[in-house]
C-alpha cells in the first residue's frame, strides 16, 4: 500500500482550536491504519492572508500554498466550528478559492465542532452540499463533537474517541483505495 497524502484542514479562527484538535485526533487514527503523509491546514493561520483575496492566482503565497495542498491532496479530513448553524466564513473563503474540478471523488471525512449538541446536524446539512458540489465522495459517517468532548483544547470524552475510530473504520476502505 502506498502512502497517502492527506490534508487536514481546520476551520477554527482561533489559537487553540477545539475544530483543529478535533482534525489531529481524526488524523492520527487513520495514521494507526494506513500509511499517510499527513499535512495540517489551520484557517487561522491564514486570517490576515486570506481576507480580500478573490482568486487564488492572486493569493498571497501562504493561501496559495494551502489551496495547492488540498487540491492535490489524495483525501482530506475537514472541521469546522460551528457558528450560527454553518461553518465559518473564512473556512468557506477559503474553498472558494479551491478550483471546482480538484476535489472530484477525493474522499473526504467531515468534522465539526460546537457548543451543544443542536449543532449536529451542520454536517449533513451545511458541509455535505458543499462537498458535493465539489463531487467529492464524503464518506458514510461524520464526526461532531461539543464542547464537552474536550479538555484544555484536547480531545478527552471516550465517546467522542468511540465515534472518530466508526468514522475512521467507515471509511478506511474509500480512504485505502486513493492511498
Amino acid at each position: 500500500m502506498s502512502t497517502m497524502k492527506l490534508v487536514a484542514v481546520s476551520g477554527g479562527l482561533g489559537h487553540p482550536s477545539r475544530a483543529a484538535a478535533l482534525a489531529k485526533a481524526i488524523t492520527e487514527a487513520i495514521a494507526a491504519r494506513m500509511p499517510i503523509d499527513a499535512h495540517a491546514i489551520s484557517v487561522a493561520d491564514l486570517v490576515q492572508d486570506l481576507a480580500g483575496v478573490i482568486s487564488a492566482k492572486s493569493a498571497p503565497a501562504s493561501v496559495s500554498e494551502a489551496v495547492t495542498r488540498i487540491e492535490t491532496a489524495d483525501a482530506l479530513v475537514v472541521t469546522t466550528p460551528v457558528y450560527r448553524g454553518s461553518y465559518t466564513g473564512l473556512f468557506k473563503h477559503l474553498f472558494d478559492l479551491v478550483h471546482h474540478e480538484a476535489l472530484i471523488g477525493k474522499p473526504v471525512l467531515l468534522a465539526a465542532t460546537g457548543g451543544s449538541d443542536r449543532h449536529s446536524l451542520m454536517i449533513d446539512h451545511q458541509l455535505r452540499p458543499l462537498f458535493a458540489f465539489f463531487q467529492s465522495l464524503t464518506l458514510p459517517l461524520g464526526v461532531y463533537a461539543n464542547d464537552s468532548d474536550f479538555s484544555n483544547y484536547e480531545v478527552s470524552s471516550d465517546a467522542l474517541k468511540e465515534r472518530i475510530q466508526l468514522a475512521v473504520e467507515s471509511g478506511i476502505g474509500y480512504l485505502e483505495l486513493r492511498g
